[in-house]
């Protein structure tokens, strides 16, 4: 399944930062390292964008973890986690995120979702279906959809070197 990345490639990382989060303590008990998953993403290509989406809350203890993104070279799109009448709680950036790889797969060749949420497979589906790219998918293979590892070009299983991308 692994497919050739070489330098000259453009490539965009567009990160599902709660889906990574949520996997990572879940799976593991431990944080994500962003900067080493960038790293991976990027593989010695050309970086055309980073872009991290997180979710804020409105105590704002998130700040020291969004400026260690941005100091990483990760842009970062936020959106305030909507609290309903009776608790209920949603935080979503899935149709941001796909409109992002849309838009940027006219300037990639390759687009790096670093997710493991099956709702993307249609989006890999779209993509690979005409734009002539790579669609590459980036997460931890125990938590990931199986449907999205199979439809990407390539994939990283995080959970393979743990030590590598967890603190």
């Amino acid at each position: 399944m692994a497919v050739i990345k070489h330098k000259e490639q453009r490539v965009a990382a567009l990160i599902d930062v709660q889906n990574m989060y949520h996997s990572a303590k879940n799976i593991f008990k431990a944080r994500v390292n962003f900067r080493e998953i960038l790293r991976t993403a990027v593989a010695g290509r050309k970086l055309i964008r980073a872009i991290a989406y997180v979710v804020t809350t409105e105590t704002g203890e998130e700040k020291a973890f969004l400026e260690a993104l941005e100091k990483a070279g990760i842009e970062i799109e936020s959106k305030e986690l909507q609290i309903f009448p009776g608790g209920m709680k949603k935080a979503d950036w899935d149709i941001g995120m796909a409109i992002d790889a849309i838009r940027l797969s006219r300037l990639c060749d390759a687009i790096v979702l670093v997710t493991g949420d099956g709702d993307f497979v249609p989006l890999l589906e779209y993509l690979k279906g005409g734009w002539g790219g790579q669609v590459e998918v980036i997460a931890f293979g125990k938590s990931a959809s199986a449907r999205l590892k199979e439809e990407a070009d390539d994939f990283v299983d995080l959970g393979q070197n743990p030590k590598k991308y967890l603190f």
